[in-house]
């Protein structure tokens, strides 16, 4: 049966890039929606929208009886699952099918057997691929030995799981009871089943992955690999393809290990082969991860290196098409690299962040592919996965393409929410990167800022071109004595002031109209006389000379917040009121919620006393724990909430106090 209205059962930027293949191959879109999503970009792309209702992901997205009774009402005939929710739920598949409509995807078979990783292990095994030792966590296993038997470290991963969901690293026996507790609760909150094992982790591996398509008429082949190495919390942040140290060889032989892998499962569809790499060269060993029986959120550096479209190639099959060409027909072009955009703090530890896209604006030049689910005032929430999209380069060396990706990420405007952009900038630009030294431990091994630090001239530069466009803006907003110059007196009199500030840093610009139309500028109590003229300045973007050097950006006021984009980089700046604002002085010793999430336990009661670094409160966000600790030693004075609670960004949870010596 052909295709011809295709319902995509999932949410933002992957909906938004399988609608774009489908359009192009002629195919009605629908899209599905939570409440929250009912404006998002994703819904207006497709040709229908259908509501689920709900506000989480188990309410919507997850609900496997609401979306196929959302694709019948609107006659689909086919599902898409894209990646996350229920792309990996062999269950489901089984339903769409039964249903009568086309599972885009392999056969639910093959999804269930690879969904248990401790399954795919033995099958792995069965058909020569090399994989890790381990062991499943049962009653029966005695924890006093296993450890010792794998060795140490070693990594608790829960058998359902991916996304770095459920998983610990385990350093020592004393860690291994509480990381197995908490990576069965993480795992059922997931996935839904807590089951965990136990299984040797390689330090300092590369996490190199074939991807695989396999035709209804018995083709299968590979599309070489992609390098995902760069992680934090077991979540890739940055995929290339190809790896920068595989040889010919080497790749002949992961090939051909990944065609292996899935010809003994019976696969049909896209999906990726994932492996462990130990070691550089020919000797380089690999070990079986695992198989995504779906779509990979990075498939796109391996569209940009072969040519494929692997959403179309996708259609193909599940229509039945052959694929057409074989393993001799595809070749290597260039280099890609991909960045995922997310919503999170790098300086804190990547915490996830929540909040209002203010602006949204993706760079013209260099010429990227952006596959992004948001646009300027998206609401990012605790309920989803805070990736706000991907910028992906190709060129055609590996150095090019890095630098590329960030010169357009460093041009790309996006304000209102704390992002990694700086730190996928810095990077990129990292010696350690463009030298291909990107195993695992990349991020905790390499110093990388999480923020970019303007410099002294960048700020003094940003803040003038604020403080002038400012002033045009009044003026032209005036009332009275329109016909006068800006800054206009009949007499002596001071110059103008506006005070900004940046993080602890504040600039003050004394600034004074001359009769040709450029001023003079002072910062502060300097001595230096500037000169400064605007050259033109719209809504938002401004041409300024200072002192002879010529430059340009954008400005954009929200609130007593300016957005500012120069060459340099993207900055923030408050605008200093005049009058003296409240002080909101915080509570002394009070600890509180990083984020909006759902308290899980309290580990302290009133009268505790407690060392720094001890546990006080264990909380979930966006489906992974977090732990509020104790900074410094005390005593608990009040604890504010309690199990089960949902609390907001910055709620009051716990009270210390120090106690008296």
């Amino acid at each position: 049966m052909t295709i011809r209205r295709l319902l995509v059962a999932n949410r933002g930027e992957i909906a938004r890039r399988v609608f774009r293949t489908a359009r192009e191959m002629g195919i009605f879109t629908v899209a599905v929606y939570s409440d929250g999503d009912c404006d998002a970009p994703f819904v207006k792309d497709a040709d229908l929208g259908v509501a689920l209702g709900g506000t989480t992901a188990s309410e919507s997205y997850l609900d496997a009886e609401k979306i196929l009774q959302a694709a019948i009402s609107v006659g689909a005939d086919a599902i898409h699952p894209g990646y996350g929710f229920l792309s990996e739920n062999a269950a489901f598949a089984e339903k769409v099918s039964a249903a009568g409509m086309t599972w885009i995807g392999p056969p639910p078979l093959a999804i269930a057997e690879m969904g248990d990783k401790l399954a795919a292990k033995r099958t792995m095994a069965d058909a020569a691929v090399p994989t890790l030792p381990s062991v499943e966590v049962t009653e029966s296993v005695d924890l006093t030995t296993i450890g010792d038997d794998i060795g140490f470290p070693l990594l608790v991963k829960a058998s359902a799981g991916g996304g770095g969901k459920g998983m610990r690293v385990v350093a020592s026996h004393d860690e291994l009871s509480d990381a197995i507790a908490g990576a069965k609760r993480e795992a059922l909150g997931a996935f839904g089943d807590d089951t965990v094992f136990l299984e040797r982790y390689l330090t300092t591996p590369r996490h190199v992955e074939i991807q695989v398509l396999g035709d209804q008429h018995g083709t299968v082949l590979h599309c070489f690999e992609r390098e995902c190495s760069i992680q934090r919390r077991h979540q890739k942040v940055i995929e290339e393809a190809p790896s920068p140290v595989l040889s010919e060889s080497l790749r002949h032989r992961m090939g051909a290990a990944a065609v292996a892998a899935v010809e003994a499962i019976g696969y049909v569809s896209a999906g990726t082969v994932e492996f462990l790499l130990d070691g550089d060269g020919d000797e380089a060993q690999f070990f079986f991860l695992e198989v995504n029986t779906r779509l990979q959120v990075e498939h796109p550096v391996t569209e940009e290196i072969t040519g494929l479209d692997l959403v179309r190639e996708q259609i193909r099959i599940a229509n039945g098409e052959e694929l057409g060409y074989n393993q001799a027909d595809l070749s290597i072009n260039g280099h890609s690299i991909e960045a995922r955009l997310y919503a999170e703090d790098p300086a804190n530890n990547f915490l996830p962040a929540t909040g209002s896209v203010d602006i949204w604006q993706p760079a013209t030049s260099p010429i990227v592919r952006y596959d992004s689910g948001i646009e300027t005032g998206s609401e990012v929430t605790v309920e989803f996965d805070p990736m706000l999209g991907k910028v992906i380069s190709h060129a055609p060396t590996r150095t090019e393409a890095a630098l590329k990706l960030a010169l357009a990420l460093e041009r790309t405007r996006l304000h209102g929410l704390t992002t990694n952009r700086d730190f996928l900038v810095a990077t990129l630009r990292n010696d350690e990167f463009l030298a291909g030294n990107t195993t695992t431990d990349f991020i905790s091994r390499v110093d990388i800022p999480g923020q970019r630090v303007p410099t002294e001239c960048e700020l003094e530069d940003a803040s003038i071109a604020i403080a002038l466009m400012a002033q045009q803006s009044n003026r032209s907003k005036a009332t009275k004595l329109r016909f006068m110059s800006s800054g206009f007196r009949n007499s002596s009199m001071p110059s103008q002031q506006m005070v900004l500030v940046h993080g602890e840093t504040e600039i003050v610009v004394n600034y004074q109209q001359l009769r040709d139309g450029s001023f003079e500028v002072r910062i502060g109590e300097q001595a230096e006389l500037r000169s400064a003229t605007l050259l033109s300045s719209t809504s938002d973007r401004f041409e300024i000379r200072l002192d002879g050097i010529h430059a340009s950006g954008y400005a954009s006021k929200f609130g007593s917040r300016w957005c500012v984009d120069i060459p340099a980089g993207s900055l923030t700046l408050v605008e200093k009121s005049r009058f003296p604002e409240p002080d909101l002085a915080d509570v002394e010793g009070g600890l509180t919620a990083p984020m909006p999430g759902k308290i899980l336990a309290i580990e302290v009661v009133e009268g505790d006393s407690v060392s720094a670094g001890q546990l006080l409160v264990l909380m979930e966000a966006m489906k992974m724990e977090h732990q509020i600790a104790a900074t410094f030693d005390g005593a608990v004075a009040e604890v504010r909430v309690a199990v089960g609670d949902q609390v907001d960004n910055g709620e009051l949870l716990v009270i210390i106090v120090a106690e008296e010596a």
